[in-house]
């Protein structure tokens, strides 16, 4: 069994500051911002203590609604030292998911900025809690969000009602070592410490409960994996909302004394200028990210010669984009992560030493410590090598539930502690895994996982529409596209814009349906099963998609 590492997230960092104090931890070029281990160490303990004097305690649940600035690193490692739990709220948001997800998890607090692309998060929040700009900062009071009393605002003129991060720092200096000390004292490694929230095929998103210990090893595996050091530097343009940021990104560097280089909102030209005036050793991406950065016109412009290593995960990891990754951009030892974030989440991994072959034809065999198998879907049986069933994972990293839902944990999780992943798969004799389907119906559209559950019950509430199906369709630069198939009330008519507008700043952008068809009626099983399958089927042929599109 491989040695796991006993440290809780906040000892974590006060291990590695001690020893690589000098080290770069948290580098941001733009902003002139450059801390070391000792330094950042420094900046989470002083926040640790504002949050202390905020009155937040362990087991609080604190949000945050933000892209990769640096506040957001900061406040993962500051709330786990004195044990609150950190949300993470998706950028993407709209207000319904953000009033359900503030709702569903009793968050007592909302870090969040300005706005994201296209989303003004304080016209959202204000829409969700409308009475907020007339209310004395940390003291909401809104029904239909009964603990949530604070938010806290990251960036220059804080709107009304709100505190800012810079008083929350201030506020740190009213609080002695000794308390922050005693407040520590009392966190354990098995102490939920992040929330993360996947949709689940209930149609609402579940809060994915992670400890110290599922996320550090996680981190401290896939770290190795990659053959992180000291003398590593990570480009991250993926979002720290995920686990591929916070998780595969964040602590994977942090176990390493790595260096960390955030890119805030992804742009392949800034990570292209990241890489090269930092020195990157690594970056991680989705397929897509690698795509736009090898596309860009000014690629050739920038000296990549550094890099060596990174991760391709998200979504299947084209051949053909592998091997120009490898080519020009330097990337000789990059693998590819396949897991979810019930699972922390990687549960396999390809090695920097496998093949070009295997790191695109696999996703890699178990990390150290844990275990795969494939089950037969109908008996559970465990299946032999080159045999399809449902992969199944158990092991340190697997989550310790889903927040106040325990029925949809026990589907999940067996008596046994297997993770049951919903994902068809081949594993060959050395134990490398092929991800061949999904037995849930998720879309994975450019890395992000799209649940049509979710779509579907929101539109079920459109006046026009009497039942809709939610499927996903193959597409050359996101993997996936979302569908919907739309049966019309009787005596109305409806439009394909009207379908996208009613979703139109109420669910994320890229839950959408770029494709809408109107149907009379649905395939079905001789058991009155809709056929989803069916419904791909006949949009690849209509809309004359590949197969091979991605998908």
């Amino acid at each position: 069994m491989a040695q796991q590492l006993e440290f809780t997230m906040g000892g974590l960092l006060d291990h590695v500051a001690e020893r690589y104090p000098a080290n770069d931890a948290l580098v941001y070029p733009e902003r002139g911002l450059r801390y070391s281990y000792r330094e950042f160490n420094g900046v989470c303990r002083q926040v640790a203590k504002g949050l202390l004097r905020l009155g937040i305690k362990k087991g609080d649940n604190v949000a945050i609604w933000a892209y990769n600035v640096p506040e957001w690193v900061v406040l993962m490692f500051a709330s786990a030292k004195i044990g609150a739990i950190l949300v993470t709220v998706n950028t993407a948001y709209k207000s319904a998911e953000l009033e359900y997800l503030l709702n569903q998890s009793d968050s007592t607090t909302l870090f969040m900025v300005k706005s994201w692309k296209d989303t003004d998060y304080v016209a959202t929040l204000t829409d969700v809690v409308p009475e907020l700009p007339v209310t004395k900062p940390g003291e909401l009071n809104n029904p239909k969000l009964p603990f949530l009393k604070t938010v806290v605002f990251i960036g220059e003129e804080t709107p009304a009602g709100m505190l800012n991060f810079n008083q929350i720092m201030e506020m740190g200096k009213e609080v002695s070592d000794a308390e922050l000390a005693a407040a520590e004292a009392t966190v354990d490694k098995h102490d939920t410490i992040q929330m993360q929230y996947t949709s689940g095929t209930t149609g609402f998103p579940k809060g994915v409960m992670l400890t110290s210990h599922n996320l550090v090893n996680n981190g401290f595996f896939i770290g190795e994996c990659m053959k992180f050091t000291e003398k590593d530097r990570l480009c991250i343009p993926v979002p720290f909302f995920h686990c591929f940021g916070s998780v595969l990104a964040v602590l994977a560097s942090v176990t390493h004394g790595t260096a960390m280089v955030p890119v805030e909102i992804f742009d392949p030209l800034k990570v292209l200028q990241t890489i090269a005036a930092e020195r990157c050793t690594a970056v991680h991406g989705v397929p897509t990210m690698f795509i736009a950065e090898l596309e860009h016109p000014d690629f050739a412009k920038y000296d990549l010669s550094s890099l060596r290593t990174g991760i391709m995960a998200g979504s299947v990891c084209p051949i053909e984009v592998m091997k120009r990754c490898v080519k020009d951009m330097n990337l000789t030892e990059i693998t590819s992560v396949y897991g979810q974030t019930e699972s922390s989440p990687g549960i396999t991994q390809t090695r920097t030493e496998d093949s070009v072959e295997l790191r695109v034809s696999t996703v890699g065999r178990a990390l150290p410590g844990a275990e795969v198998k494939i089950t037969d879907i109908e008996t559970g049986a465990t299946l032999p090598p080159g045999k399809q069933g449902e992969l199944c994972a158990r092991g340190y990293m697997v989550m310790k539930g889903y927040y106040k839902m325990p029925e949809e944990t026990a589907k999940v999780i067996d008596a046994d502690g297997w993770l049951h992943t919903g994902d068809l798969a081949v594993m060959d004799e050395n134990g490398y895994c092929k991800i061949t389907g999904r037995i849930k119906q998720m879309i994975i559209r450019g890395g992000e996982n799209i649940y049509p559950k979710e779509i579907e019950e929101y539109l079920y509430t459109h006046p026009k529409i009497s039942d809709v199906q939610i499927y996903g369709v193959p597409d050359r630069k996101y993997g996936e596209q979302v569908m919907a198939a739309v049966i019309v009330k009787k005596g109305e008519a409806m439009t394909e814009d009207e379908v996208r507008e009613y979703c139109r700043g109420k669910i994320a952008n890229y839950k959408i349906p770029k494709y809408v068809k109107f149907v009379e009626g649905y395939p079905m099983t001789a058991s009155g099963k809709i056929q989803k399958f069916k419904l791909r089927e006949m949009a690849i042929k209509e809309l004359q998609l590949e197969e091979g599109e991605g998908a």
